[in-house]
């Protein structure tokens, strides 16, 4: 009997003993390609030896200060290299121990701006259906994954949402790209409208929706579109790129594809790669210079906020992915990934679609392809998914409810940023072998 409190008490884990490339080891021998990064998250894979180097020497100098005591030179050095090459005036950075305490952060700093700049009535934050924030209460709150909100709806504070960015799905067969993110910033309009826009503090949404929808990549214009709502009612735009963002769809940042600069955005997973717990939340000029000229004093915090050896860590693998230049690696093995998903399963009836930015991609399995009705849900066919190409030592990261919380299931793929083009070869064949044996034609 174990004594950990492992996330699922029914399963028995086996062990993970060594890390190489795209591959993690098991205490067994067996070697399983990390095909989902963990969740995302093992972005240079695993036992990068300028990595751990970096770890060592800052141990080596202090593992830890209290921040509110210290600084670092490694949290310094970390923010510079962010905010030199975030996009507009993203010029501060509040460093975390993980995705859900950025959004967190983000979600407290948006309602402190308003109290510091005399609008203590707006404190609504709308987000949308069929995303993920986090599972702090707070950002739980405003998620729009209903599986995981369910049990916890008594403690949450009251939020609301409005429509996903969903193509697949929702766009009309009468409606163009534009027309469609059209639609969806009037609904967004019209609530804030209806809400009233002295109310509204924020919009919250993820650049390109990772886990509960399956590599959602917005349509044309949809975060200008979006941009431009929330600035006619004065309301912030907080990004979610804990998932999206450093490099995963084939830019630093997700938004920059789009042409889009956030008041606030929370990083984390690929920040990090894994290597140590670390997250981030970057402001804009004008929100610090709002709390530093009012009160002075960011009202929350973290003991580990800051923390040294995650912060040197962090920096060694952006300096990584900078110098190998493996965001351009991202882009075209990204293409790859996508034309040979469609080259093996475009014909396969229940493969519905496929999707995502660089390697960031989601395949969603259907019933029907023609009504694109879902998979019966009882079935957990992502589930069995999961399992079987686990034991043919390919990790996947496939989630149901895609549609509505319920039904859909989808399979989300993101390899490490150092993959092959024939690494990327090998998770195709055995994600095609694995749909074939699970959904047989």
């Amino acid at each position: 009997m174990t004594h950990v409190f492992h996330r699922n008490p029914k399963h028995m884990l086996p062990y993970a003993v060594k890390g190489d490339g795209i591959r993690i080891v098991d205490k067994e021998g067996k070697s399983y390609i990390d095909a989902s990064g963990g969740a995302a998250v093992s972005c240079l894979g695993h036992s990068h030896p300028a990595v751990i180097a970096a770890i060592k020497q800052q141990l080596d100098q202090i593992a830890y200060a209290h921040t509110s005591f210290f600084s670092s030179q490694a949290a310094e050095d970390l923010a510079d290299f962010l905010t030199s090459r975030s996009p507009g005036d993203l010029n501060h950075a509040y460093f975390l121990s993980g995705g859900s305490e950025a959004v967190e952060a983000s979600l407290k700093l948006a309602r402190q701006y308003f109290v510091e700049i005399g609008q203590p009535e707006r404190h609504i934050f709308i987000a949308r259906r069929q995303s993920y924030h986090g599972n702090t209460l707070g950002a739980l709150a405003i998620g729009g994954n209903e599986w995981r909100r369910k049990p916890f709806l008594p403690l949450l504070a009251p939020a609301q949402h409005v429509s996903p960015c969903y193509p697949y799905r929702d766009q009309r067969s009468d409606e163009s790209a534009e027309q469609y993110a059209d639609r969806l910033a009037q609904e967004l309009d019209d609530t804030i409208q209806n809400l009233g826009p002295q109310h509204v503090a924020a919009f919250v949404g993820e650049t390109v929706v990772g886990a509960t929808a399956g590599a959602l990549a917005p349509v044309g214009d949809y975060w200008k579109k979006i941009r431009q709502v929330c600035d006619k009612h004065g309301v912030l735009l907080i990004l979610d790129e804990v998932m999206s963002g450093m490099g995963r769809t084939g830019y630093l940042f997700a938004c920059e594809e789009d042409g889009v600069v956030p008041d606030i955005m929370a990083i984390a997973k690929g920040l990090g790669a894994g290597y140590q717990p670390i997250g981030a939340m970057l402001a804009s000029d004008r929100i610090y210079q709002a709390i530093l000229n009012g009160s002075g004093f960011f009202q929350h915090g973290h003991t580990y906020m800051g923390h040294a050896t995650a912060c040197a860590g962090a920096l060694a693998v952006q300096q990584a992915i900078e110098q190998d230049q493996l965001l351009e690696n991202v882009r075209q093995r990204g293409e790859q990934l996508r034309q040979e998903l469609h080259q093996a399963l475009d014909s396969h009836p229940n493969v519905g679609d496929i999707r995502g930015r660089g390697l960031f991609v989601g395949v969603e399995l259907v019933q029907d392809k023609t009504s694109k009705q879902a998979l019966d849900p009882s079935l957990k066919t992502h589930a069995k998914i999961k399992q079987h190409a686990f034991s043919q030592g390919l990790m996947l990261y496939p989630m149901g409810g895609t549609i509505d919380g319920v039904h859909g299931d989808h399979i989300l793929l993101a390899p490490p940023f150092i993959c092959t083009e024939s690494d990327i070869q090998e998770i195709v064949k055995r994600l095609t072998h694995t749909i074939e044996h699970i959904l047989p034609r």
